[in-house]
Order: structure tokens, then sequence, then C-alpha cells
């Protein structure tokens, strides 16, 4: 199982960041041990003093599949998910300014906190899903998937041509603006469609 997580796939994200809108999808990659399950707290690293959340959708891919056609890129996927894509930004920025590799700012352990799924038809629209992160209450994000820069067909064709993509894969679909850092004793939950599908600490 891989975890792909797709960047500045919301263009308001791309600009609080100040970074261009893409012309093609971003992506970059967590290994297995990033996941945290079941609401399971999430720990402050201590090589960062700026960690902050990114709320995004997740798909689950349920087959195996190599350069997927756009066309057939739904039949990848039927549940839909939301999680947290936890980024140390001041170790992002001192990684882009050198011009190197930035896995040590996005991919380090517990940086995936996943939430529950649910099937891709129990929602209104799958094109056009609401979703929301509340932190301590307050709501921080809120964005909806019909502004994706790349839709999740899109993104599944595109990366499906560098690779191979297997059975309970996830994609991360990207954040909208909104984010921010956290603190301990922080509680973040989110939602989808005003379903709560995660809810943790910050420990």
């Amino acid at each position: 199982m891989k975890i792909i997580c797709i960047g500045r796939n919301y263009s308001e994200h791309a600009r609080e960041l100040n970074n261009a809108v893409p012309a093609e999808p971003v992506f970059f990659m967590k290994p297995d041990s990033a996941l945290i399950l079941n609401n399971q707290p999430f720990f402050l690293p201590d090589f960062s003093n700026e960690i902050h959340y990114e709320a995004e959708i997740v798909i689950k891919i349920n087959r195996l599949g190599k350069n997927i056609d756009k066309k057939f890129a739904h039949r990848y996927y039927e549940e839909i998910g939301i999680g947290i894509d936890f980024t140390a930004r001041d170790l992002q920025r001192k990684q882009a300014e050198a011009g190197k590799p930035w896995e040590i700012a996005k991919a380090f352990d517990g940086s995936a906190p996943l939430g529950k799924f649910i099937k891709r038809d129990k929602l209104p629209d799958y094109n056009a899903i609401s979703f929301r992160l509340e932190k301590n209450g307050a709501i921080v994000q809120k964005g909806n998937t019909r502004d994706m820069i790349f839709s999740f067909e899109e993104i599944i064709a595109y990366v499906s041509k560098f690779l191979t993509l297997k059975i309970g894969d996830l994609i991360y679909t990207g954040t909208p603006a909104g984010v921010g850092p956290v603190k301990t004793g922080d509680r973040l939950e989110a939602f989808i469609e005003d379903m709560p599908m995660l809810s943790f600490t910050v420990k």
C-alpha cells in the first residue's frame, strides 16, 4: 500500500503559499508509517516548530491499474474518505529554498491521519463533495471538490502513467485554502457533507 499526495490542487491554497498554479498534477509520496488510524492522537515531532494541518479528500484505489485512461478512471475507486496531510512548514521552506526534496517535511511518521470511508454512491454528487476541518470547534478549512484544479479521474490517469496503482492505495487529493498551525491540546475534526469522519487530539 502506498500513499500518493497531490499538491497545489486548489488555486486559492497555491496562492496562499505563493506557489504557481500547476499545469499538470504535482504529486509526492508518504510511507505507510505516516498513517494514523482509528482517531488515534497525533504527537508533535521534536524536529519542527511549525506543523500545519492540510485537510484533504482521500480516494481509495479498488483495482490494479497502469496507464489508465481518464474515461475509465472512475472505475478505480468507489470509496471516499478524508485525511490530514501534516506538513513541517519550516522544514519545507528550508528544503525548497535549498532546492532539495522535502520528504522530511511531508513524509514523517504520523503525518497522514486518516478517517472513515463512505461509498461514493452514498454522496449526493461525488464530483462536488463539500468538506471542512474544525480546530477546537471553529471551522478553519472549507472546500468542495468541484474547485479542484485536477479531478479524481485526471489524477488517477496522470499518476498511473508513472506508478502502477494497486488495491488499497490511497490518494490524498489536495487541500483548500486555510491551512495553519497546530499545538499541543488542539482537537481536529473533519467532516464530509456534515458527516463526522475524523476526530483526534494533538499531543
